[in-house]
């Protein structure tokens, strides 16, 4: 006989609250994945700033990473205007900045928000090219912030080779030396830039340069903030190579801390 309780054998109490314990701990392991905000936890959030000089496909850049920042699970807020900046309560609740804003110009007040996000509150900072060591050549501390800013690409487009310096950092591992085929970037850049790729630059447009190699992919710190950049990504066709893309998107996530 077993022992019984309200007529209920225990066993086959104890095999139901196992059942019902079992139930809820699948429907967690389902779910444990997904972009849900509860006390626990909530997805991160993105900020995409996108605008400026057209020739850097600014809205094609924008159809290619905001459908892949969302399959990834974060909370992203698009924005054509850099009046976003002066929102305080947006500033205060994202986590990256992601900017492609080349050339343009930038209100004292709009720079001051953007700055201090990323050097007082810890917000990261990514970006590629003109859109975001182009964006504002008249603004020297937005330029310290970037780690440097174009200054030429001779011959405009042309072949040239980019060379992974770092094997080891998550952001360039297990990536080789590629070739790419765009505005090879002449940059002044920030001595303490921790490099992870770089560029060597021919004589056949600019002889006096020959032999000179820049950094192409960096990542440093401004105050409390994290910032990538590469210099890839003229146009948005530059990303169907697969080394540029896996440098991108591997520069976003380390900036969001989930590399």
């Amino acid at each position: 006989m077993f022992p019984k309780k309200n007529n209920c054998p225990v066993f086959i109490k104890s095999k139901l609250a196992i059942c019902i314990v079992s139930l809820f701990v699948c429907q967690q392991s389902v779910f444990a994945d997904d972009p849900i905000e509860n006390s626990s936890s909530k997805p991160k959030s993105i900020l995409f700033v996108y605008g400026g000089w057209e020739g850097h496909e600014p809205e094609k850049c924008r159809d290619l990473l905001v459908p892949w920042l969302k399959s990834k699970g974060y909370k992203v807020t698009v924005s054509p205007s850099l009046d976003s900046y002066l929102d305080t309560k947006l500033m205060s609740s994202i986590d990256l900045i992601i900017q492609i804003y080349t050339m343009s110009t930038i209100t004292k007040e709009q720079e001051a928000g953007l700055l201090k996000a990323v050097k007082e509150d810890g917000v990261s900072i990514a970006g590629w090219h003109g859109g975001l060591a182009d964006a504002f050549r008249q603004n020297t501390e937005y330029q310290f912030m970037v780690g440097g800013q174009w200054v030429a690409h001779p011959g405009n487009i042309i072949d040239y080779e980019v060379n992974i310096i770092d094997h080891n950092d998550p952001i360039t591992k297990g990536l080789g030396d590629f070739k790419v085929k765009s505005e090879q970037y002449y940059m002044h850049v920030d001595p303490l830039n921790e490099v992870l790729a770089t560029t060597t630059f021919s004589d056949e447009h600019a002889p006096w340069i020959k032999g000179a190699t820049l950094p192409a992919v960096w990542k440093k710190r401004y105050g409390k903030g994290k910032v990538f950049y590469t210099s890839l990504g003229h146009t948005a066709n530059v990303f169907d190579i697969p080394e540029a893309f896996t440098i991108l998107t591997r520069g976003i996530l380390w900036s969001l801390g989930d590399l």
